[in-house]
């Protein structure tokens, strides 16, 4: 008599689901952090710094979000 274990299978792709969840959970977060380092890092410029950069103050939440997520 023969039989096939598919246990090792199905626990494997979840094993992989649960990597990939983890992965997708740390690429967000380095995306996060992106978005405040920018954030703070353009809030703390003078109108004139900005102004040269061509950024008004009012597109610096736009500017940090662009900066950490692309356009989305």
């Amino acid at each position: 008599m023969s039989y096939v274990n598919l246990t090792a299978k199905r626990t494997s792709r979840l094993w992989d689901r649960l990597a990939a969840t983890i992965a997708d959970m740390k690429a967000a977060q380095r995306r996060r952090a992106l978005y405040i380092r920018t954030l703070r890092e353009l809030e703390a410029l003078t109108d004139r710094e900005l102004s040269d950069l061509g950024i008004a103050r009012i597109q610096i939440a736009d500017v940090a979000r662009n900066a950490a997520y692309g356009n989305q």
